[in-house]
């Protein structure tokens, strides 16, 4: 996996590794103009809320390079800024990069702060991994995702390299099998042992296969506490209190949205209903089916049992711990803005 790249500056072009092809395919795609950009995060060839960052990051800033008219670059922002409604961390990258003096060096600023935090999110996560911990994971929260060295599988990678042997129950996560697709694959490759399994399975396995504690990541996170993540996070975190089990998000600062202060605030993206009615390529609906397909759910932040951020462990009430997120220097390289 290590020579997986999920976003890079390409000079002329932002280059990415398109996510939908995998596991079967590496195939690497090059943006140049605000719809090529937009167009991968809307289509998923570009997914992850820290990755879609980064990426949208580089694509401001080859925009700013390529498009001298400022009214024309601020339409072509505007376009990659609303590509995907629920993720914090677009909007959060795009303003920064667009505010920079040299929009390049903030947005490489953006990718090694990336890396940086997701190696302190890995481990402050270690202290509540115990060794040959069972977890329960959903969606894809690796490298891939982050483009740097994951949250929550991040945590649990750290775990498997310092020796604790976790086994890890992935769900599949519909309707695009990412957590089959590429957390899997994730695991796979660091050696990890892992176990997948659908996702109206996940509560069966809490009861009986001996689940240590369940973590996730978050798209957004409001100011108390509530977390909009991948669709079925909710039922996961309901289930895991029925069963007693711990259920941690792991998320930078940077997913945290301290502008909103509950998930009732929170965009949730509706999808095509394509990705419900068909099944690989073939229609599994019948024509003419409704179709409900929200890409994310808000679980109520009293489910979270703590948050594993770049700066540590946060534990309720989340009205107090979140806040003080704000006045928390970054971590890593130093943005223009920090210097």
């Amino acid at each position: 996996m290590s020579e997986l790249t999920a976003v890079a500056w390409d000079g002329d072009a932002v280059r990415y590794l398109d996510q939908r092809l995998l596991p079967h395919e590496v195939r690497y795609g090059r943006a140049r103009t605000a719809d090529e950009i937009a167009t991968a995060i809307e289509t998923l060839a570009v997914r992850g809320a820290p990755c879609i960052g980064v990426f949208a990051a580089y694509g401001v800033a080859l925009l700013r390079r390529t498009i001298a008219d400022d009214g024309t670059f601020a339409a072509a922002v505007r376009r990659v800024r609303q590509s995907r409604p629920t993720a914090v961390n677009l909007a959060w990258a795009v303003d920064r990069v667009t505010a920079a003096a040299d929009p390049l060096e903030e947005a490489n600023a953006i990718h090694a702060e990336q890396v940086a935090v997701d190696a302190a999110i890995a481990e402050h996560g270690l202290e509540l991994v115990a060794k040959g911990a069972r977890i329960l994971t959903h969606c894809n929260t690796g490298p891939l995702a982050t483009a740097g060295g994951g949250t929550a599988l991040g945590v649990i990678l750290a775990a498997q390299r310092g020796g604790k042997k976790p086994r890890v129950f992935v769900d599949e996560t519909r309707p695009l099998l990412q957590g089959s697709r590429l957390n899997y694959l994730e695991l796979q490759a660091a050696g990890v042992d892992a176990l997948l399994i659908v996702d109206s399975a996940a509560a069966l396995a809490m009861k009986e296969q001996e689940i240590d504690l369940c973590i996730v990541g978050a798209d957004r996170i409001a100011a108390n506490g509530d977390v909009a993540n991948k669709i079925g996070t909710y039922g996961l975190a309901i289930a895991a209190a029925h069963h007693g089990i711990p259920f941690y998000v792991a998320a930078p600062r940077s997913t945290f949205d301290l502008t909103i202060r509950s998930g009732a605030e929170i965009p949730i993206e509706q999808r095509a209903a394509g990705e419900v009615a068909a099944f690989a390529g073939a229609r599994a609906a019948p024509e003419g089916a409704a179709v409900y397909n929200p890409a994310f759910d808000v679980t109520p932040g009293h489910l979270v049992t703590a948050f594993v951020t770049e700066y540590g462990v946060l534990r309720p009430p989340y009205v107090e711990s979140i806040p003080t997120l704000e006045f928390r220097p970054a971590i890593g390289t130093l943005s223009s803005a920090h210097r």
